[in-house]
This record gives C-alpha cells, sequence and structure tokens, in this order.
C-alpha cells in the first residue's frame, strides 16, 4: 500500500523506547501505516507527499493537559492600551473604543500602567456613568473599575482572579462572533507549538461554548483534539451536565473529560495548605478549603465514572487530595478504576508520591513553571516561606517516575504559552530563566521521560493511549517535528529550537519549514 504522506527523519522519537530512531513515518489517511528504519520508498509513489526532515526530531502529538481558552480570551478582549503613557491619551483611546461598541456595552482595557493614580473608581464613575469599566493593569493581578462593573461582575480590584470574575469570562465567550474566530486561532496557535490534543478547563457548563465545540466538530474545523472540564464557579458541580456531554461527544475531536476543581494557592502567598507551619506566620494555610464539599464532589463523580482533577501545590494538600481519591472506586489491584489527576504538585511529600503511584493517580505538571522565577527570588521566596531543607521536595518529577505515576504537562495557559524546548531546558535541565547551576538537580526528568508525558502521558490522562500518544501502525497520525534534534542539542541551546511541522489525524495544520 503506498502513503499520502512519508516523514524521513534520523531522529523518530516514537515513544516506545528511550532514544529516537533513523527511518520514516509512512500515513495513509488519518492513520499511521507504518514505521520502518528505511527512507520509506516503499510507500512512495507519484501521489505521495515526502518530507525530508533530516535530523529533525520527530515526536507523538504533544497534550496539554491544563489550559483555559476564557483566560486567552480575556487576554485579548477589549483595547490595548499599554502604549498609553499619559491618562488623557489613555481616555482618548478609551473613548474612540466606546464610540465603536454597542450602547452600553463594557468597555474592556488592558495592559494599563498601574500607577495611574487618577484611575479611582469615582473617577471612572463620573466619566463613564452606568457603562461598565474594567481595566486591567499591566503585570499585576488588579484592574481599575467602576461601581457598575463591580455591580455587574461581582468582583472587586481586590478579587481579580478567574474563578472570581467568572461572570465577565461568561459574557466576553457568549460574544460568539469573537469568540468562536478567536478560539479557531486559539488552537492554530497550538498547532504552532506542536500540540494536537488539550484537555480545557470550562467553567460551568462551558456557558453553551460546548454547542459552538460541536458545530465547529461537524464542520471539520478543528485543528486541536478537545477534551473538556467542567469546573464549577457560578453553581454547584452539575452531574446531569456531565452525562449529557458524555453522550453528546463521542468522536474523534470532541469530548466530555470529567470535572476540574481548586483546593490550596500559591505557597507565594501562604495559600499552599503544609503539613509544618510556615516559617513566617503560624498557620498552615492561610486560605479556608471547604475540603467536605470537595471530597463529596470528587466521590459522588466516581460513582457515576467521571474522573476528577484537582488542584494541589502544598504537601498536605496533595496529602487531601490522595485521601479522597483513596476512598474512590478501585480494580482488583488496588488502582483507581477512574483516571483522577492532581495539578501542579509543587510540593510534595516524596512518601504522598509512592501512595500515587500504587493508587494509579495522574499527576499533571507545568514543566515550564521555572520560566516565571529567578533563582533569587524564588529561593528567598522558599527560604522565607517554608525553609530551604522543605525546599528540597520542589517540582520533585523524578520521585513520580520512580513511583510509576504516569505524568502529563500541562501550562495554565495564559500563565503560560506551550514551548517544548523550554520545558526540557527547566524541567529536564532544572535551570532558571538566567541559567546557572541547576536547582534541585535531583528531582529533574529525564528527556525521553519528559517528552513521554507530553505525548503518551497526555493521551493516558484523556484516555485515548490506545489510538494516540506513541508513533506506530494503527494509530491515529498526530505528529509534531521540531527543528532540532533534541537529543544531540546542548542544553544551553535547547530553547533556540521550535516546532516547524504539525500534522494532526493525518492532516499538515502547521508547516514552518
Amino acid at each position: 500500500m503506498k502513503a499520502d504522506i512519508v516523514l524521513q527523519s534520523s531522529a523518530i522519537y516514537t515513544g516506545l523506547s528511550e532514544h529516537p530512531i533513523s527511518g520514516c513515518i509512512a500515513m495513509k489517511g488519518n492513520t499511521i501505516l507504518a514505521v520502518n528504519k528505511t527512507d520509506g520508498s516503499e510507500y512512495i509513489d507519484s501521489h505521495t507527499q515526502v518530507f525530508n526532515l533530516g535530523d529533525r526530531l520527530v515526536c507523538p502529538g504533544f497534550t496539554d493537559v491544563h489550559c483555559f481558552f476564557t483566560g486567552y480570551l480575556l487576554s485579548i478582549a477589549g483595547i490595548d492600551l499599554e502604549h498609553c503613557e499619559t491618562e488623557t491619551t489613555l481616555l482618548e483611546f478609551l473613548h474612540t473604543y466606546q464610540s465603536k461598541q454597542n450602547k452600553g456595552a463594557t468597555l474592556l482595557g488592558r495592559g494599563v500602567n498601574p500607577n495611574f493614580s487618577n484611575l479611582t473608581r469615582e473617577f471612572l464613575d463620573s466619566t463613564f456613568g452606568v457603562v461598565p469599566v474594567i481595566l486591567f493593569q499591566k503585570d499585576s493581578e488588579s484592574c481599575f473599575m467602576n461601581t457598575a462593573a463591580i455591580n455587574t461582575y461581582q468582583f472587586t480590584p481586590e478579587t481579580c482572579y478567574s474563578e472570581s470574575y467568572w461572570r465577565l469570562l461568561k459574557y466576553i465567550l457568549n460574544d460568539t462572533n469573537f469568540s468562536v474566530p478567536a478560539f479557531k486561532n486559539y488552537l492554530k496557535f497550538m498547532n504552532s507549538r506542536g500540540i494536537t490534543s488539550i484537555k480545557e478547563m470550562g467553567f460551568d457548563d462551558f456557558w453553551k461554548f460546548t454547542e459552538e465545540l460541536d458545530k465547529l466538530e461537524k464542520r471539520k474545523e478543528l485543528t486541536v483534539r478537545v477534551s473538556f472540564m467542567s469546573q464549577p464557579v457560578g453553581s454547584p458541580m452539575n452531574l446531569a451536565f456531565g452525562r449529557n456531554m458524555r453522550e453528546k461527544f463521542t468522536g474523534n475531536y470532541v469530548r466530555f473529560s470529567g470535572y476540574n476543581q481548586m483546593t490550596d494557592g500559591s505557597i507565594s502567598q501562604i495559600e499552599g495548605e503544609m503539613k509544618e507551619p510556615y516559617l513566617c506566620m503560624n498557620t498552615c494555610c492561610a486560605k479556608e478549603i471547604d475540603w467536605n464539599t470537595l471530597e463529596q464532589d470528587a466521590l459522588a463523580a466516581d460513582r457515576e465514572d467521571f474522573r476528577f482533577s484537582l488542584h494541589a501545590q502544598g504537601d498536605r494538600a496533595i496529602e487531601k487530595v490522595i485521601d479522597i481519591y483513596e476512598k474512590c472506586q478501585k480494580n482488583t489491584d488496588g488502582t483507581l478504576k477512574n483516571r483522577h489527576a492532581i495539578t501542579d504538585l509543587e510540593c510534595s511529600d516524596p512518601k504522598d508520591l509512592e501512595r500515587m503511584g500504587q493508587l494509579g493517580i495522574i499527576a499533571e505538571i507545568y514543566p515550564q513553571i521555572m520560566s516565571i522565577a529567578n533563582r533569587n527570588d524564588k529561593l528567598t521566596m522558599i527560604q522565607e516561606k517554608i525553609g530551604l531543607e522543605r525546599g528540597k521536595n520542589y517540582w520533585n518529577r523524578r520521585k513520580m517516575a520512580d513511583s510509576n505515576i504516569t505524568i502529563s504537562c500541562g501550562t495554565d495557559l495564559p500563565l503560560l504559552f506551550d514551548d517544548i524546548p523550554e520545558s526540557i531546558y527547566h524541567t529536564v535541565g532544572a535551570r532558571f530563566p538566567e541559567g546557572g547551576e541547576p536547582y534541585n538537580a535531583e528531582n529533574t526528568l529525564l528527556l525521553h521521560e519528559l517528552l513521554k508525558a507530553w505525548s503518551f502521558g497526555g493521551q493516558y490522562n484523556l484516555g485515548f493511549e490506545d489510538r494516540l500518544g506513541t508513533l506506530e501502525p494503527g494509530k491515529l497520525a498526530d505528529i509534531a517535528v521540531l527543528s532540532h534534534n533534541l537529543f544531540t542539542t546542548p542544553l544551553e541551546e535547547i530553547r533556540n529550537a521550535n516546532v516547524c511541522l504539525t500534522l494532526v489525524d493525518g492532516n499538515v495544520v502547521y508547516n514552518n519549514l
């Protein structure tokens, strides 16, 4: 049988062994026909499209298991005011923007200088009256708002985070003339990073955006496979919604993946729940967490065979999540029946990671997380908050792998944007962005382990490892090609690599060769 597409490369990481092979991948339709240690000439005829990739690294398509389209959408909504150097200029731009909007529409701005002291609530009230105004500050988790915005969306500059401003996210998402084209661009952006599957966090019932997903799938306009989760924010967990979505979406592109919830917060803000008190404050967690409801929801979802993902950062929070999952349905070998996961796992107790492995709990890590900190600030924070001894348990991916935990990768996008070479620099190299000595080098993964987490681990997380996640005959042809052979590229140069070709379902969806 002749192939539609043949990829030739001296570096093919199939996910079935630790090292890449030299050879070819032949594809027919949406399926991998063969992976051979030949040039593939036996599969080539005049109709075959051949890519001679040299030593570029060919990998299974990558999966981001924790991302937020609504967060991405907010980051591009409204008017960009970053270049306004004075408040007068900002108001001129804002008034011009308002003149082009529907009467009474919410005015959104982003990139605003946080030092603009005159943008008080009272000033915005007097200037814009009953029209809601929200101006997000640059490099800050805060915003300027008027009273109309506070009353409409029921959050304040002091509670400016996604779970609090969900009403605003709903407002933006429901503008489908804006959100649907943006979603298609979002997927194209993912393709440019080698992402072929995502687990998307949708608040509540995704506010009817599932209808748009259905339309896009039927029109064959999706370039990424989308598994979406429901994260309750505006209403309690809705199992009826999950049942409807599980029945509705059964194709190869859109699926319902269960439920996601937060537990603790960041250790830097003393909101990560720790087993021992913080050094700077006599508390193990400054945040109130409703563990009873979390447990009730997780067990209720598990009884109906929905999977659950709980976000935990501190070692006590991680332990409590494991305690919850331990009460869920189990297989005869003692592992969990449903593929429950823990997201983030910033600072974990090695003994709890062993329990995770025994139960079959999936880890959802952020392999690029070191990119948003510098060594001095991060280590100073750790020393002040919990001490460097407990800091040895930061980002302990090595213990996860040694405990037979299936590891998958996420970005919490838009916190981070998918960059596989960058993730290698930080999670394999254990470097902060400025370089220098590795931090907790004993906690790192090997290169092939991280690539496996980005590919097979993500598909196992989503339940599609029988069809995706490795390069082998009979599997669907989701493939990412990187510009360098990452197995031979020095760590200091690895961040120069990028994705140059992405295929989904046997179709080229990104080409920058």
